[in-house]
């Protein structure tokens, strides 16, 4: 517990830090720095913003998370999953909006973190998390074909049924110089990794197409062309105008932000802690990616969170420690910093072709197609999750998913809830039916004895009731066997206010039997304990039997 809100850096350096992890850590940094660059630009292009605020993210939020995070290898920075929403604001709030949207996600993840909810977001179902990064996916597949076709198309709509629209009307004017490069970085992206793994396969691709482009003066857009020179200094710190107006309208797209940042920053870390055999610390990490998303704006940068490319690359390339992570933000300053007029060469469609290989693999289309033989209940939250992604709106499809999962959740929670008579089959126990031996106690008349099963909580609530109305005869003693009763709720404990009241009036004595911690602790503190009495508590029904014949005796 006291470890909940150490950095992973302190941890590290308390244990020990020696020559050769950092060395291992060095190497590391300078690799992942250079496979942030194309992807952090590229980010940022199709976010709708200007190319340097990609690497000024990577840099500030990779930079704070590496030092505050509760990951020993994690790597921060802007990710494909934010494009759909930061491209959403940017066209509807501007930039202002923008930042105040990334300002207020960091603040929610603070107090996540705070409140201690890193675990709580195990719980988000795994169909929900492959709908919307699948329906991501197809969203950046989607925003690149303008580019990699060269299409010259001066608004490109918002929405994903308008952006086909606009692309089938614009397919008769393909330029084939983007397709000529575009087709070209696609296939050594592809080829690449077949002929070594230890050079990243976007550096190769930036530098080869570059190169061409220049040599034989391809005509295609290039990051110049289209954005202007790329700054090779840190702006310098800036707030927002802040408006109530502003606040209130990015407040959804803010907490999705939130939920975004902090659902693939944990994703990060759970792969990040399987590859180095570690453990993370969740509501650190949310921390971390809070105290980031704060100063990340502040900076000129955009939304970020935990990438699960680069956290791979960073272990497979031996870093050990926070520190890699470290090295990676250096090296992307000293890029910027030195080669930022080299950067601003890159072709447009080559920054298209790393999208749309990211765009590949971010799709978990094999997780998609295993997930569709799942349960019913599974398949729609799927679907719906992936459909409202695509076609509607992030916020709408992670909101709708999280609604449907807690109510297929109930639903089945209500199925297994089960209220049973079993005076029968007790009566048959004590006469001896089902044992060799006969039990000294009997079966006392007019006792009705029922057993509840799972949760009694509000969905179940109903076929509870139902249950007990089966009773023809009004008895002088119901017993309620909750041996296998595991929680209650609100709803649960009103039913069995409801039923004491009603028993009550009838002159029913109504007892209870073999009560958990967490039923009996909702009892007392709801004075539903004091109304039947604590003489009407029993550990099991063999000892309210037994009491019954003693209280029948006097009465």
């Amino acid at each position: 517990m006291k470890k909940t809100f150490v950095p992973k850096l302190w941890t590290v350096f308390k244990e020990g830090y020696t020559k050769e992890k950092f060395f291992a850590d060095l190497s590391a940094g300078v690799i992942v720095g250079i496979v942030a660059l194309p992807l952090a630009i590229a980010f940022a292009i199709a976010s709708g913003v200007k190319p340097e605020q990609g690497l000024y993210t990577s840099i500030i939020a990779g930079l704070i998370v590496s030092l505050l995070g509760g990951s020993r290898v994690q790597i921060a920075g802007p990710t494909g999953a934010f494009i759909v929403i930061i491209y959403g604001i940017v066209q509807k709030y501007g930039m202002d909006g923008l930042m105040i949207a990334t300002f207020m996600a960091g603040v929610i993840l603070i107090l996540m973190g705070v409140a201690r909810l890193g675990t709580l977001l195990k719980f988000i179902p795994y169909p929900l998390i492959v709908g919307f990064t699948s329906g991501v996916a197809v969203i950046i597949f989607t925003s690149q074909i303008k580019d990699i076709f060269g299409l010259q198309i001066a608004e490109l709509p918002a929405d994903f049924v308008s952006k086909w629209i606009v692309y089938f009307q614009n397919f008769s004017a393909v330029n084939y110089n983007a397709m000529f490069v575009g087709g070209l970085s696609l296939f050594i992206l592809l080829l690449w990794p077949k002929i070594s793994h230890k050079i990243p396969a976007p550096l190769v691709v930036i530098i080869f197409v570059t190169v061409i482009v220049q040599i034989f003066d391809i005509k295609v857009d290039t990051i110049q062309s289209r954005f202007g020179a790329v700054p090779n200094t840190l702006p310098a710190p800036q707030l927002p105008h802040i408006t109530w107006e502003k606040i209130t309208g990015v407040f959804s797209p803010a907490i999705t932000i939130a939920l975004l940042g902090a659902i693939e920053s944990l994703l990060s870390a759970v792969v990040a802690d399987g590859m180095i055999r570690s453990r993370h610390r969740s509501n650190m990490e949310l921390v971390a990616q809070g105290v980031a998303n704060i100063f990340s704006p502040i900076f000129g940068g955009i939304p970020a969170t935990g990438a699960i490319a680069r956290t791979a690359t960073n272990v497979k390339n031996g870093a050990k420690t926070p520190v890699a992570g470290i090295v990676h933000a250096v090296v992307l300053l000293l890029i910027m910093l030195f080669f930022g007029k080299w950067a601003a060469l890159i072709p447009i469609p080559t920054l298209s072709a790393i999208l749309l290989i990211v765009s590949y693999n971010m799709s978990e289309w094999r997780s998609f197609k295993k997930l569709l033989k799942s349960p019913k209940s599974d398949i729609i939250i799927l679907l719906v999750t992936f459909v409202l992604t695509v076609i509607v709106d992030l916020t709408v499809a992670i909101e709708v998913g999280v609604v449907l999962s807690a109510l297929f959740f109930m639903r089945r929670m209500a199925e297994v809830s089960q209220v049973n008579a079993i005076t029968k089959d007790i009566k048959d126990e004590l006469d001896g039916k089902y044992e060799n031996e006969q039990s000294d106690i009997k079966m006392p008349e007019g006792v009705e004895i029922f057993e509840v099963f799972g949760s009694l909580f509000f969905g179940a609530v109903e076929q509870f009731t139902e249950s007990l109305r089966s009773v023809e005869k009004k008895p002088k003693y119901l017993i309620l066997e909750l041996q296998h009763l595991l929680s209650i709720d609100a709803t649960g404990l009103r039913a069995l206010e409801d039923l004491e009241s009603k028993l009550r009036k009838q002159k029913t004595k109504f007892i209870l039997s073999g009560l958990h911690k967490q039923p009996l602790f909702a009892m007392v503190q709801s004075g539903l304990i004091d109304k039947i009495g604590e003489d009407y508590l029993f550990g099991s029904i063999p000892e309210a039997l037994s009491f019954i014949e003693t209280d029948k005796t006097k009465n």
